[in-house]
């Protein structure tokens, strides 16, 4: 148990109590409810300060994430200081942004992965409401390397295609984790 505990003994009793499938479903709802509020925000800076401020703004707010939740996985899952990349891909596996892409491959070797995005319902999203591929290199880049660094310094990400890259239709990003 954690300093702060995670929910009140009654939430966590409720919850408790779910169905383990009930309680997966629940809980990813919750996964894609974050990334939603995320993405309303982005939409209301975006529409009044425009799609420049926006991703400056949301860039900065996921690169602190990112070191929060490094920080916060590897304590909860006792991962020791400066992990290989097997566990840095694993604890990234577990956090809000991986857990919320679905659709996702990893290739894990003893110093380097590869993980890529085949779909992403982020930018799905955005091409049904007509609003074009929002370039999200900037902001998933900050996040992904603060993420990483904060676990170990010495590991190195590299983005291999993110937008606004051009990519093909199968594969929306792919991101390098290798340590030297």
């Amino acid at each position: 148990m954690s300093e702060y505990p995670l929910g009140s003994s009654e939430d966590r009793e409720m919850l408790a109590k779910m169905p383990m499938e009930k309680l997966l479903d629940y809980f990813f709802l919750q996964i894609r409810n974050l990334w939603r509020v995320d993405g309303l925000y982005f939409l209301g800076i975006e529409k009044k300060f425009g799609t420049e401020a926006a991703t400056v703004i949301d860039a900065g707010v996921w690169e602190a994430m990112a070191a929060i939740e490094a920080k916060s996985l590897q304590k909860m899952f006792q991962v020791s200081e400066n992990p290989n990349v097997s566990a840095i891909i694993g604890l990234l596996r577990k956090s809000s942004w991986a857990l919320d892409q679905p659709f996702k491959t990893v290739e894990l070797s003893d110093k380097r992965a590869v993980l890529s995005i085949n779909r992403c319902r982020t930018q799905e999203a955005r091409l049904n409401k007509g609003l074009g591929e929002f370039p999200c290199k900037k902001v998933r880049f900050g996040y992904l390397e603060n993420f990483a660094k904060t676990l170990n310094p010495n590991v190195e990400v590299n983005c291999m295609v993110c937008p606004p890259d051009k990519h093909p239709p199968n594969l929306w990003c792919k991101w390098e984790f290798v340590l030297p």
